[in-house]
């Protein structure tokens, strides 16, 4: 990290032209150009990468013409030529949507922090930690729902189960009491086929004596 005792140095334009590179855009450095060191090319693209990088922070699909005023390019070529060199060193991922003039960001790198960001940043997170405990609870809350319609399902099957059980029982019972009730003593039945009915008799009789008579 650079010493901020060198904001106060002889070395301030170059302390200032870092922290533009750390936090800043390629608009911040004009602003102050006359202020600071002078940029290659190669730094300006890169200075240029970052600014991209910033406004991708705060929107994803960024239309050519906030690009061309930010980075003060002259026209839609160089701009494309410098978004397919940042993609190129991995500094962001997206399209050029040059149907609808703009650059739709998929992923972006992470640029350096202002101390003075931190305590927004750490709301941020508090906030975001607090979300996910009410989305925790709330899942939490989803499943005692479910076991607990679970159980009843449980003692639901079972209570039907218990009821289909004594059903057949019944069923059992009531059917072997029926065909005790119509069914026949064996001894008896053979006590019947061996005597004849009451009067058999006498008709034999009567038919011998018919017989004799005539």
């Amino acid at each position: 990290p650079v010493s901020p005792q060198l904001a106060d140095s002889e070395f301030s334009p170059v302390f200032r032209l870092l922290t533009i590179f750390a936090y800043g855009t390629y608009a911040d450095y004009l602003a102050e150009a006359a202020n600071l060191p002078p940029l290659t090319e190669a730094q300006k693209n890169k200075l240029r990468h970052l600014s991209v990088v910033t406004l991708a922070a705060k929107i994803k699909c960024i239309p050519y013409s906030v690009l061309l005023e930010q980075l003060q390019l002259k026209n839609v070529r160089q701009l494309e030529d410098l978004v397919i060199e940042a993609v190129y060193a991995d500094v962001l991922r997206g399209s050029l949507d040059q149907r609808n003039q703009r650059l739709e960001v998929d992923y972006s790198i992470g640029r350096d922090i202002r101390r003075e960001e931190l305590s927004t940043i750490t709301r941020t997170l508090q906030e975001w930690c607090q979300g996910c405990e009410v989305v925790l609870s709330g899942i939490e809350e989803q499943v005692s729902r479910a076991n607990q319609h679970k159980e009843q399902q449980l003692a639901l099957k079972q209570q039907i189960e218990n009821e289909v059980a004594n059903l057949k029982k019944t069923i059992k019972v009531t059917t072997a009491a029926a065909a005790a009730a119509t069914s026949q003593d064996p001894e008896q039945h053979l006590t019947e086929l061996r005597e004849p009915a009451p009067g058999t008799n006498q008709r034999q009789a009567s038919k011998k004596t018919s017989k004799a008579k005539g």
